[in-house]
């Protein structure tokens, strides 16, 4: 049991180490720009309609659950701002980390496994290339700023959804729907559910290239480091959503 204590605390310090290395290559020049570049187009556009067909249909739901409880109080008018407020707070957030984590977080980890495997990591550093920097750092920073970006487009999705199902097939008047929409909703709704992504975004990029990172045990150690990264990131990024909701709301 103390052996396995001891290996515990030891892989926990190493990823401290990782992770520190990682934070100051991407705040510290040179940086890789054009695969920072190339990463985040690529896991947007990977997962953008994904996002936006999960999001919808949820923001279906919540209209018409919501509904279904405010018809008994005749409080229909305060439908807007619930769908508004768990859209822009956790819905939005939530769905699209979590098919990052399964799109691009698993991608990446089985990128650089791949790569570990095959021995290009280490031939980088032989070449006196930094490999952490060339190779990690920018598919970190690449999910801290397409989390945000998804979050956007999943959040309007989901307003769409409960548009839909409010106005077009429940017949609320949709001229209430409108004017109720941001009646109890502050600015920092967007701005916390924005925040809360970056950070979801940087724990997906850190587990996934951590998996990746150092793979070992060839093709069979790459999935289970892709199998890793999505369980784990998800685990994580829901316990950082509970705290972060708490510190926000």
């Amino acid at each position: 049991m103390l052996t396995a204590l001891a290996e515990l605390l030891t892989r926990i310090g190493r990823f401290g180490i990782f992770m520190g290395s990682v934070v100051w290559r991407m705040v510290t020049p040179p940086w890789n720009a054009a695969d920072f570049f190339r990463h985040t187009w690529e896991v947007t556009t990977r997962c953008l309609a994904p996002v936006m067909a999960v999001t919808f249909p949820f923001g279906m739901v919540i209209a018409l659950q919501g509904l279904a409880i405010f018809d008994l109080f005749g409080a229909q008018r305060l439908l807007p701002s619930l769908i508004t407020v768990a859209v822009l707070r956790e819905l939005a957030p939530v769905l699209a980390s979590v098919l990052v984590a399964a799109q691009g977080g698993s991608a990446f980890a089985a990128e650089l496994g791949a790569m570990r495997i095959k021995e290009e990591l280490d031939a980088t550093e032989v070449m006196s290339v930094d490999a952490i920097r060339w190779h990690v750092a920018p598919r970190v920073a690449a999910l801290v700023l397409a989390c945000p970006l998804l979050d956007v487009a999943g959040a309007i999705a989901g307003l769409a959804g409960g548009f839909m199902m409010a106005v077009c097939i429940k017949g609320e008047n949709a001229g209430v729907f409108m004017d109720h929409l941001w009646k109890f909703t502050q600015p920092f709704d967007l701005v916390g559910g924005l925040i809360k992504t970056m950070v979801f975004g940087f724990i997906i990029g850190i587990t996934a290239c951590w998996n990746g990172f150092y793979a070992t045990g060839g093709a069979a150690g790459v999935g289970r480091g892709v199998n890793d990264t999505v369980v784990n990131a998800s685990l994580g990024f829901f316990v950082a959503n509970y705290l972060l909701t708490s510190m926000f709301f």
